[in-house]
């Protein structure tokens, strides 16, 4: 069993062979999850979810179309009623380009944090160079049935135990596999394994050998393969377990 928890087909990248792509994660993924960036992306998403069976999709509003799509989380709440929809996000903080202005970034954020808890859904996180604030938020915000995923994580190893204890996984992908990213590989070695899921963020982030190219979610296998040789565990054991854990997050219907 091997699943990518975080994958973007929808995007332009793939639109040359789209088909072919999916055809082969087909084969060797159990399913993955499409994860939606605004209201288009989202309603591809979606899109995918009707027309191949081991697709699901998240519906939600990026931080980077914070400012652009305020005012439509009335509709990513109708998009999040649909069928095969499993979360809210990406959603969260990305202070890498100080744009748009954090102030928009923080309150649509937290709208749809109130929009997860009120449809009982998981949220996907996305959190760049902006820690501490995405903390603060989720501790004002949090109650026990608030839960979900930081993806792509990129934070120490003392912050993704504080999220563990509010209910959160960690999710690792392609920078784990990358020779000096030292962070990535402590926090595969340290996180509990039943808190842990793996993800590609296809196409970006591409693990290696294949880091420059277009990511696909068969690269998934790389990531797993990674931690097993960290955690010194089989990458059976690894790919099983981080399967378990995405159909336990997002209630994915798979016995």
């Amino acid at each position: 069993m091997l699943v990518d928890s975080h994958a973007h087909l929808e995007d332009e990248k793939y639109d040359r062979d789209r088909e072919k792509v999916i055809e082969e994660c087909k084969k060797d993924l159990t399913f993955l999850i499409n994860v939606g960036s605004n209201l288009l992306t989202s309603k591809q998403s979606i899109e995918l979810t009707h027309n191949y069976d081991f697709i699901y999709a998240s519906v939600g509003i990026h931080p980077h179309d914070a400012q652009r799509e305020f005012d439509k989380v009335e509709e990513i709440e109708r998009l999040a009623l649909q069928e095969k929809v499993v979360a809210i996000g990406e959603i969260g903080l990305d202070y890498y380009y100080d744009d748009p202005p954090k102030e928009f970034q923080k309150e649509i954020f937290i709208k749809q944090i109130k929009l997860a808890k009120k449809l009982n859904l998981p949220i996907i996180i996305h959190d760049r160079d902006a820690h501490g604030d995405i903390l603060d938020i989720l501790k004002k915000e949090w109650t026990k049935d608030l839960r979900g995923v930081f993806h792509s994580y990129s934070g120490s190893i003392e912050m993704a135990f504080q999220v563990i204890e509010m209910n959160f996984y960690i999710s690792l992908g392609g920078p784990v596999t990358f020779k000096n990213a030292k962070k990535p590989k402590e926090v595969a070695k340290a996180v509990p394994i039943e808190k842990l899921l793996i993800e590609t963020d296809s196409p970006y982030l591409t693990p290696e050998p294949y880091r420059g190219k277009r990511n696909t979610p068969v690269y998934v296998k790389f990531v797993a393969e990674k931690i097993a040789e960290l955690r010194e565990m089989s990458y059976e054991d690894v790919c099983r377990i981080t399967a378990e854990n995405t159909i336990k997050l997002f209630n994915i219907p798979i016995k």
